[in-house]
């Protein structure tokens, strides 16, 4: 039989390694993250070239507009380089960062280097700069609007459930997903639908110093490689650092400098809730795997789309898509 003062101190001698496993962690990712800070600062006092990295799907996202105009306000960063690889995402929040970039073109040359894909919104960004230079093999184009809606009426019928609904007026909440929509409906959100559309495409036409009737022949939601981008205007140049530095060095930017990482504010704080922190959770102290990946993408991914949308349709993924 063991002693139960035995067994007491064995739980007291369990809580403090595990308490002591915690604090190790957390003082560990407090320390490298001030030596990234301290890093990142004295890269950015000196002359060099911004890097901003935009991946994944678009949203309103302040932390990236704080970025941009940071690197718009500081006169070391010779030029700006956005890396693009994103299918797209609400048009609002492309709507922001082409603004975003717009502005900071006024106080240097700004770039863009798609990399896998610059699509829908992606395309939107990327046309805020001066240049754009994409692979050869990238996806560039889906010039085009969304808005979708699913459908559950059917289900509901079967399951034996209705909805009942009291209105002010007939299109208020429509179109729903409980019910067919009304021509009337679907009017209205057609008309929301193409009035963005027109100014995407003016957009594009106005920064691809483009007619309109061309751009329309290509905004029909296709897609092209970097390769046909080139030949029908979407893209100014194939390569990667080598071409910017060679049109940087055409607006008078030393094409030495070097090419430094701007990161968002917040980014510091993910090496205590993102995947990093997941893997030493779980690494440290035992935390489950599904709990690491839960923290993941609860700090790192992009849950919700709201609004209207600008977003190539990958994979068969199921956000939205055209």
């Amino acid at each position: 039989m063991i002693d139960p003062e035995l067994l007491a101190d064995r739980r007291r001698i369990r809580r403090k390694l595990s308490f002591w496993r915690i604090m190790t962690v957390v003082v560990s990712v407090a320390l490298v993250a001030g030596l990234v800070w301290r890093f990142q600062g004295a890269a950015r006092d000196s002359n060099h070239i911004a890097r901003i990295d935009i991946d994944g799907v678009i949203t309103d996202d302040q932390p990236l507009l704080d970025l941009i105009k940071d690197v718009a306000e500081n006169d070391a960063a010779k030029a700006l380089i956005v890396s693009i690889s994103s299918p797209g995402g609400t048009t609002y929040g492309g709507e922001r960062l082409h603004k975003a970039l717009l502005a900071a073109g006024k106080s240097k040359p700004v770039v863009a280097d798609i990399h896998t894909l610059a699509a829908s919104a992606g395309y939107m960004i990327a046309v805020s700069t001066d240049h754009i230079v994409a692979g050869e093999s990238s996806i560039v184009g889906s010039i085009g609007v969304l808005f979708q809606y699913a459908q559950a009426g059917e289900l509901l019928d079967k399951i034996g459930i209705r909805l009942e609904a009291i209105k002010s007026s007939p299109m208020k909440a429509e179109p729903s997903p409980f019910h067919e929509a009304s021509d009337e409906a679907k009017a209205m959100i057609r008309s929301m639908v193409l009035d963005s559309y027109d100014w995407f495409v003016d957009m594009v036409a106005a920064r691809r110093e483009m007619d309109r009737t061309e751009v329309l022949a290509l905004a029909d939601g296709s897609i092209f490689t970097g390769r046909q981008g080139l030949k029908n205007g979407l893209v100014d140049a194939l390569g990667g650092d080598a071409e910017i530095r060679a049109y940087l060095k055409g607006r008078n930017v030393d094409d030495t400098l070097k090419i430094v990482d701007w990161k968002p504010a917040d980014s510091t704080t993910g090496l205590l809730f993102g995947a990093r922190a997941a893997s030493l959770l779980q690494q440290f102290i035992g935390v489950p795997e599904t709990f690491s990946n839960e923290i993941n993408r609860l700090a790192d991914g992009k849950l919700f789309l709201d609004g209207l949308v600008s977003v190539w349709q990958v994979g068969g993924h199921s956000e939205s898509g055209e």
